[in-house]
């Protein structure tokens, strides 16, 4: 059984064609999403918790603290060349106090020496950072007394 309408198919295109041009005219103009980048950096650097560490190590295979931040900031949306050593990265960006990190910030540590850098990762926003400790790639909490005793600062290396 069909229904007949006393419109004619070519009346139903041309009404279909002209909601499509107005639509099209008078739709989102300028419809763009935009990168937190320092959210878009930890969440890069949280696929390679569990990556082994490796002493002077720059790639999956192997981190250490300093070549893990690096390659991070490499790899992710900012495409960043950061520094080598966490000496270095401490020496970038703008210092940060820490009840103002952000996603993405460096967070330093004295690991070795006392009052020395020798120790970076990436700061979640969530009280904790990934970093490449020599147990591997991790999420490390910066309230756990190792830790909390020996940071330094922060730096904000991205705007």
């Amino acid at each position: 059984m069909s229904i007949s309408l006393p419109v004619s198919k070519w009346l139903v295109v041309a009404l279909s064609f002209v909601a499509l041009v107005v639509a099209f005219i008078f739709g989102p103009a300028n419809a763009s999403a935009t990168i937190n980048y320092g959210d878009e950096v930890t969440a890069v650097a949280g696929d390679y918790v569990g990556s082994p560490y490796k002493y002077g190590g720059t790639t999956p295979e192997g981190f250490d603290a300093s070549g893990f931040t690096q390659y991070i900031y490499q790899d992710a949306a900012t495409e960043m060349k950061i520094p080598r050593t966490s000496t270095e990265q401490y020496k970038t960006g703008k210092a940060v106090q820490q009840k103002d990190l952000k996603t993405g910030d460096l967070v330093f540590y004295a690991t070795g020496e006392k009052g020395k850098v020798s120790f970076v990762g990436i700061f979640n926003g969530d009280g904790t950072f990934v970093g490449s400790t020599t147990k591997g790639v991790k999420i490390v909490k910066m309230s756990d007394k190792y830790w909390k005793d020996r940071y330094i600062g922060a730096k904000r290396i991205i705007e």
